[in-house]
């Protein structure tokens, strides 16, 4: 078990990968993804957010990608998280 959990900290995941992952889990959602080795900045506008604090909306994000947390190919994270009102607003 320890080694197939080594492989997959080997494997890692791209920015890419993490961003499909999100969009396909939110509909409508807009995603941008930036960093690697482990450590990504995460930025999603989508309406799925509205009415939700800060805490909620990282909630949300961390259900979408904690297998990915789990197996060590994520290890830390910083968010930006906005609903498209918002981000119009605000860019």
């Amino acid at each position: 078990m320890l080694s197939v959990l080594s492989e997959l900290r080997v494997m890692g995941i791209t920015t890419e990968e993490i961003s499909n992952i999100i969009m396909a889990a939110l509909d409508d959602a807009e995603a941008e993804v930036s960093g690697g080795d482990g450590k990504f900045q995460i930025r999603v506008v989508a309406d799925v957010f509205a009415g939700l604090n800060s805490v909620k909306r990282q909630q949300t994000i961390y259900r979408i990608i904690n297998e990915h947390i789990s197996s060590g190919a994520i290890h830390a994270v910083s968010m930006s998280l906005l609903t498209k009102e918002e981000h119009a607003k605000n860019g």
